[in-house]
């Protein structure tokens, strides 16, 4: 007869609440419960453990075995609690010694010959296991993805026996701490390969610099996509902090986490017939969306006008607030959305509205139509809309004299901007809020009278004003000038186009 209580973690949302697997061995009719709001992996766990234990050569007991999985009142799900299960049943018979468990936690998913194999979600996990100052047991294939937490104190093992022989002190496990920084990211892309389009390198630089939305216009071929697969090109490197949150939901969501390219800033881009579920995310259980796996990166959306409209729609709480609230009956989960927003469209059905081919027989009402398939609403929050034209043959076969400037140069100004910025207040200028703008994105009474004849002239909103200081401040960053200048704040206004009212 015999009780006892090992730590686990479970999943809500990118969180990793503590799980207490309580575990009770009793006389009576054998059986083993596990109560305590258990998924149908969970319960099936019951199979795995017994296989495990049996096969370990440890004696499974032919007694009445109670597991419960507390707070009972969070959902468990996977097969991540099978360890702490099996260490469980084995302190409370009697067979390991249970002094010292409380100083560990434990993961991992058990097969039924006791080989450990990899769960999901193990970097949040990893980071409350160092939070609490408490050792991690998991299995040996996570141990790339928690070694990302500097100071965590792993026990990585392949097999149940292992677990237990350090556990009863005959075999001690090497503990394992992050000293080696990861690689950095690898970018086969470069602006080099784009020729022409000064003005649309130019935006992007301005955008990456402050990290403002862009929308192009423009026909197809014209380099739209091109030149927003290689805007990470010129971003600058995450921070640990944002790492570390960009990487927890990668790490819980199916795609996995890319320990070698954690620092790079992600860039999603969703096909078109993405549903609103895939892009916000959602399910009964909830998963993180495009727009959370996109998090302190960027969300390439090509062709916007063929997204169905209510997909579209749910992207303009999560673009001004940085994050997204899913809720559902039984619970309500809440996942970050701090991206930046690329999108690109054809300016009429066939795509080539004022090209110089001439191809164009679109008529008025069908390009009208067309455009507003995207909201008013949602371009008013995007910063800046660029038309992509097509560039001569000449240009396209030979590039600028002397060659193309690559990414490396331009993400060295970028980066100077960005760190004007960071030190001013603390975050690029795109996330400013109403207060900061008054007080960072001063403006002369001959630029303010410039803005106000802009904003009567084009029937610009009020959101649309303060974005507009928002990206003059960024375009003086880039121009090293202290104060907002007429010249900056004109380039701004020209980036407000097709919000106009005439």
């Amino acid at each position: 007869m015999g009780l006892a209580v090992i730590f686990s973690r479970g999943r809500s949302g990118i969180e990793a609440p503590l799980v207490m697997v309580e575990v009770h061995v009793a006389n009576g009719l054998p059986a083993l419960n596990i109560v305590g709001l258990p998924e149908t992996a969970v319960k099936e766990s019951k199979d795995r453990v017994r296989g495990a234990l049996i096969n370990s050569r440890f004696e499974f007991p032919a007694q009445r075995i109670t597991v419960n999985l507390a707070p009972a009142d969070l959902p468990k799900e996977g097969g991540r609690f099978d360890l702490a299960i099996a260490l469980g049943i084995l302190a409370a018979s009697g067979q390991i010694p249970s002094t010292d468990l409380k100083q560990y936690e434990c993961i991992g998913e058990l097969s039924l010959g006791g080989e450990l194999r990899p769960v999901k979600g193990v970097l949040p996990i990893a980071i409350q296991a160092r939070n609490h100052k408490r050792k991690l047991i998991l299995p040996k294939e996570n141990t790339a993805e928690a070694a990302l937490v500097k100071g965590i104190e792993m026990i990585p093992a392949l097999h149940l026996l292992d677990v237990c022989a350090h556990l009863t002190g005959q075999m001690q496990i090497q503990v394992e701490f992050q000293q080696i920084e990861p690689p950095n990211p690898i970018n086969n892309l470069d602006f080099s390969d784009v020729h022409g389009q000064y003005h649309v390198k130019r935006a992007f630089e301005i955008a990456a610099a402050g990290s403002h939305n862009i929308l192009m216009l423009g026909p197809p071929g014209t380099g739209k996509s091109m030149i927003a697969a290689r805007l990470p090109t010129i971003l600058p490197l995450l921070t640990e902090q944002q790492a570390q949150e960009t990487a927890a939901i990668a790490s819980i969501s199916d795609q996995g986490l890319d320990v070698t390219n954690w620092l790079k800033p992600p860039f999603r881009a969703p096909h078109h017939t993405a549903s609103a579920a895939a892009l916000v995310g959602g399910g009964s259980n909830p998963r993180p969306g495009e727009i959370s796996l996109a998090h302190n990166g960027t969300l390439f959306l090509d062709e916007l006008p063929e997204f169905d409209r209510k997909v579209l729609e749910v992207l303009r709480e999560p673009l001004e607030t940085g994050h997204i609230t899913i809720s559902r009956a039984a619970r309500q989960v809440d996942f970050p959305a701090r991206f930046q927003l690329i999108a690109a469209m054809n300016p009429c059905p066939c795509g080539y509205l004022g090209d110089i081919s001439g191809r164009c027989h679109c008529t008025s009402e069908q390009v009208i139509r067309y455009r507003t398939r995207v909201s008013g609403p949602l371009l008013d929050r995007i910063d800046m809309h660029l038309e992509v034209p097509r560039i001569s043959q000449e240009v396209l076969r030979k590039g600028a004299v002397g060659g193309e400037e690559n990414s490396a140069t331009i993400r060295t100004r970028v980066l100077a901007a960005r760190t004007i910025a960071l030190a001013r207040s603390g975050k690029p200028n795109s996330l400013l809020t109403a207060k900061e703008v008054k007080k960072i994105c001063i403006l002369s009474e001959q630029s303010h009278q410039i803005l106000d004849q802009a904003m009567d002239k084009f029937g610009l909103s009020h959101r649309a004003y303060h974005r507009i200081l928002k990206l003059a401040r960024t375009i003086a960053d880039l121009a090293k000038s202290k104060n907002i200048e007429i010249n900056h704040l004109s380039e701004a206004i020209s980036y407000r186009k097709l919000d106009r009212s005439n």
